[in-house]
């Protein structure tokens, strides 16, 4: 017992060691090291392709570099460009159906190497969100959405600014963690105003 928590502890302190190394990294050799140990370990599977490995310019100003006035403007130079790439749609019409958005927010299956390409893919959104009092399995990486319309009305400007968030959450935040599920193609335009209804019809099980 004495001699496993001795190899621990060393462990530990190699790992903590590492850590710390990336995190004064400023020339990017840790990181170049990492991802050509990463596309070394991994390998093309049916849609999902190696290039799911490679980063944008967003992604890589939020990847672990400390905040500075330099990183800071960068970042909202970067913010900027992703929300001028969003699209509304043509029609104007930004809702679709809160019946067919709750089957949206329910599904976490789609561009999976599991999954068959070209199967429709889903929001997957409660993994990150309460979004409804009837589900009672849901994550708490995003903040609860109960109540999304009924609390916050649907002005012009909260609909544009919550189809902004769905489309493309970098335009707001260049760091945020929620998946850009219009401008990466994850969902489509229906998808999304459905998700919007979800959120925003009174009769949704959301407002309720």
């Amino acid at each position: 017992m004495k001699t496993w928590l001795v190899v621990s502890a060393g462990a530990l302190l190699v790992g903590v060691a590492g850590c710390a190394a990336v995190a004064v990294d400023n020339d990017g050799a840790a990181r170049g090291r990492a991802v050509a140990l990463m596309k070394g370990g991994f390998q093309a599977n049916g849609q999902a392709t190696m290039d799911r490995l490679d980063q944008d310019a967003i992604q890589q100003a939020c990847d672990g570099a400390a905040d500075t006035p330099q990183r800071t403007a960068e970042r909202a130079a970067l913010e900027q460009q992703q929300l001028a790439a969003v699209k509304f749609p043509a029609d104007g019409k930004l809702l679709g159906s809160f019946a067919a958005g709750e089957k949206v927010a329910q599904t976490g299956v789609g561009l999976q190497w599991s999954d068959k390409a070209g199967s429709v893919a889903g929001g997957n959104c409660y993994a990150c969100h309460q979004i409804t009092k009837q589900e009672v399995s849901f994550g708490n990486i995003g903040p609860s959405l109960l109540q999304y319309g009924k609390l916050r009305g649907s002005s012009d400007a909260t609909m544009r600014s919550t189809w902004t968030r769905i489309y493309n959450a970098k335009a707001y935040n260049a760091c945020s963690n929620m998946p850009r599920f219009g401008h990466k193609g994850i969902l489509t335009e229906q998808q999304i105003k459905d998700l919007m209804a979800l959120l925003f019809d009174p009769q949704s099980p959301v407002n309720q």
